[in-house]
């Protein structure tokens, strides 16, 4: 025979407190004693009580249910944001709802309306890129946290990657193994992160009393584009001793084009890429010293001030998450030739 399940009613009798008085406490209202709620809760632990979702939520006005919009299901950037939400919405007993716009502001419009008839209690926006994005803040009446697009609304909580910073430890890293002919190769100059990260360089190379080795190279994120910024280099500015990629795409094909022309990484010229994208910076030889934007932690973060958001405590503006570097051979002396 199955044993039966405690009740709110079986708490507050062993907690010696009202029903009243025992729903309080666990639904952590503040108005209950600090002595009186610590009994309630010894005595559901010890009857193993679980609360139900249902009347919780009709306590708190709450469902426990928030969704998740993004538009980059498909790209490297946008799922690892999503997982470090997702894991920490599951630490809080939260349900999830996914909906993937796949940058379609139109179908963005929908899921929201679709979101919101789900009566969620708050909402993560995820963009695609670190470029500010429109707000919907004002069209919806849930807390709204935005995950690496920020808001274009200075007023909205917005989490995205210290991209400035990130490009300093990349090139202060370089400083530091000796280097101070050093070269930037990025993406796209209509994209902030490259915008970004060439700040951070400039900002690194003065403190150090240093010039850039040429001009910022912006191009695409992709390997050809390293291979073809590699020959530029080495044609225009030969005694290079370092290059910091904007990617680490890039990176991997500036590796193989300075290589192909007798040129030893790290030895002859160190390389830094920027992403952490195991797949390639592991597997590139040799292995690629990279910025890892922690997109996870980003994330994470993200989930846990929406629930501050939801309980009243929101934390406007666009705040900026550190990122780490990630030492391997390619900045390495006796790195692979």
């Amino acid at each position: 025979m199955t044993a039966r399940r405690a009740t709110i009613t079986d708490v507050a009798a062993l907690a010696g407190v009202s029903i009243a008085t025992a729903s309080k406490a666990i639904n952590g209202r503040v108005d209950v004693r600090a002595e009186t709620r610590q009994l309630v809760l010894d005595a559901a632990a010890r009857l193993s009580f679980q609360p139900n979702a249902l009347a919780q939520g009709l306590l708190s006005g709450q469902t426990r249910t928030v969704g998740l919009l993004t538009g980059d299901m498909v790209g490297r950037f946008g799922i690892p944001v999503l997982l470090g939400a997702e894991n920490a919405f599951g630490a809080g007993e939260m349900a999830v709802l996914l909906c993937d716009a796949r940058g379609d502001a139109i179908r963005e419009q929908h899921y929201v309306r679709t979101l919101l008839s789900r009566r969620v209690d708050g909402l993560i926006v995820v963009g695609e890129s670190t470029n500010p994005r429109p707000s919907i803040t004002k069209d919806v009446f849930v807390p709204v946290v935005y995950a690496y697009a920020p808001s274009e609304d200075p007023d909205d909580v917005s989490f995205v990657p210290d991209d400035v910073g990130g490009a300093r430890l990349a090139v202060r890293h370089l400083i530091a193994g000796g280097r101070s002919r050093i070269a930037h190769v990025t993406g796209p100059p209509d994209y902030k992160a490259a915008t970004d990260r060439a700040e951070g360089v400039r900002q690194a190379l003065a403190e150090a009393g240093l010039e850039q080795a040429g001009e910022t190279l912006y191009g695409s994120w992709s390997q050809r584009w390293g291979r073809h910024a590699a020959e530029m280099l080495l044609l225009t500015e030969p005694k290079i001793d370092a290059v910091f990629c904007g990617s680490d795409q890039a990176a991997a094909g500036f590796i193989e084009a300075v290589k192909e022309r007798g040129r030893r990484v790290p030895d002859d010229i160190a390389v830094v890429g920027y992403d952490n994208w195991e797949v390639l910076s592991e597997e590139t030889r040799p292995a690629l010293t990279t910025v890892d934007p922690d997109l996870e932690r980003l994330g994470h973060t993200a989930a846990q001030h929406l629930f501050a958001a939801i309980d009243g405590r929101a934390t406007p503006g666009v705040h900026r998450m550190p990122c780490r570097l990630v030492i391997r051979d390619s900045t390495a002396p006796g790195g692979c030739p």
